[in-house]
């Protein structure tokens, strides 16, 4: 009979050694989850605010396109301008000089 006592005394500690293994490896399974859930989180965090300063970068380089096609737009307008200026100063001293030749 004490054979038998002892027999379920050592069955009874080792499945109560079993479930606390047991729910040992549920725990370190639930943190190492939510480990990787927090890790998954600031990577989209991480991903998501380089490509919001990606698109930042890439719309100020496009206004800055825009800025520099307005500048050489007007610059060449300009020079057509001076050109027409330069020609039609051209054609006047032509004319003043024809007499002379």
């Amino acid at each position: 009979a004490v054979s038998d006592e002892e027999l379920k005394k050592r069955i009874a500690e080792e499945l109560a050694l079993e479930r606390a293994r047991r729910d040992s490896e549920a725990q370190k399974r639930r943190l190492f989850g939510k480990l990787l859930e927090r890790e998954r989180i600031s990577s989209n965090e991480h991903l998501t605010r380089a490509i919001l300063r990606e698109r930042a970068a890439t719309e100020e380089e496009r206004q800055k396109a825009q800025r520099f096609a307005r500048q050489l737009e007007e610059k060449d307008r300009e020079l057509k301008k001076h050109d027409a200026y330069y020609k039609e100063q051209l054609a006047r001293l032509e004319e003043r000089v024809k007499p002379f030749f």
